[in-house]
């Protein structure tokens, strides 16, 4: 169901990969609501995905760029509002990658120029990315800008790996810049942690499964897909949730307030 939300709004998306994934679903709600929109991602991303299928069926235009690279965030920034023919209202980050998870490199045991480089990518290109729009100015008042966490950034998740330590400093950018944001431009800035998501780049995370089956059986209102994800990124970006700002919002059916389940407590109850 549409509701209008976006009517007039423009924006950026990185990250969409494939149909699995929540800035896909994202751009789809986005074209529903009436908004309109850049597609992003790197050229080797897109080369592995079908940002294509998603352009064309949302009539978007896509401009490749490397989130890590200033001089290729300047160029997509100065096209997007040439494209979309004045200044951007909302974006959504949802870039994460651990060289290390892929590799399956322990976190006792970590290769640091790989660390670094899903650190670059995972967070510090948020930065870069708030830092390229703040002083080219590209943001329109009360736009939002919104990135996509885990609760791995506040609690032991052994598996998730050095993604956890990236998640962290992704969310403490969020707070960091959204400030200046808020305070400089009425622009707001906010995190979604979302639950365990059957994404492409989610399945690379050793024991995925087990984190999907245990969080389901945790939450009260079970796990939160990636069309979840997208619906209240939708509210992010609209109009209602102006005052909102620098605030990590969890949306994962209560995982994040919960100390044990039924479900769980069962499970081992059953396995005496």
């Amino acid at each position: 169901m549409s509701y209008n939300l976006l009517k007039g709004k423009k924006g950026i998306i990185f990250g969409a990969l494939d149909a699995n994934s929540i800035a896909w679903k994202t751009a789809e709600r986005v074209h529903e609501e009436g908004g309109t929109f850049v597609l992003t991602n790197a050229p080797i991303a897109m080369r592995m995905g079908q940002i294509n299928e998603l352009a064309e069926k949302t009539g978007s235009q896509i401009v490749p760029a490397d989130a890590t690279s200033i001089e290729d965030l300047e160029n997509l920034v100065g096209k997007s509002i040439e494209i979309l023919g004045g200044k951007i209202d909302f974006v959504l980050h949802s870039i994460g990658m651990s060289v290390n998870v892929r590799k399956g490199k322990a976190y006792t045991d970590q290769n640091y120029d790989w660390t670094q480089k899903g650190t670059d990518v995972s967070a510090m290109s948020f930065h870069k990315v708030m830092q390229t729009l703040y002083k080219k100015d590209a943001m329109n008042e009360w736009g939002s800008i919104v990135a996509l966490t885990y609760m791995a950034a506040q609690r032991v998740f052994p598996d998730y790996n050095d993604m956890a330590d990236n998640k962290a400093y992704l969310e403490s950018i969020a707070r960091s810049f959204g400030y200046f944001f808020g305070r400089d431009k009425n622009v707001r800035v906010n995190t979604i942690s979302q639950s365990p998501t059957p994404t492409t780049a989610g399945q690379g995370v050793k024991g995925f499964d087990g984190f999907i089956s245990y969080a389901e059986k945790m939450s009260p209102l079970g796990n939160a897909t990636a069309l979840d994800c997208a619906n209240y990124t939708i509210t992010l970006f609209s109009d209602l949730t102006k005052r909102v700002t620098l605030q990590n919002l969890f949306n994962d059916g209560g995982f994040s307030n919960m100390g044990v389940s039924d479900d769980v407590m069962n499970a081992f109850v059953d396995n005496q």
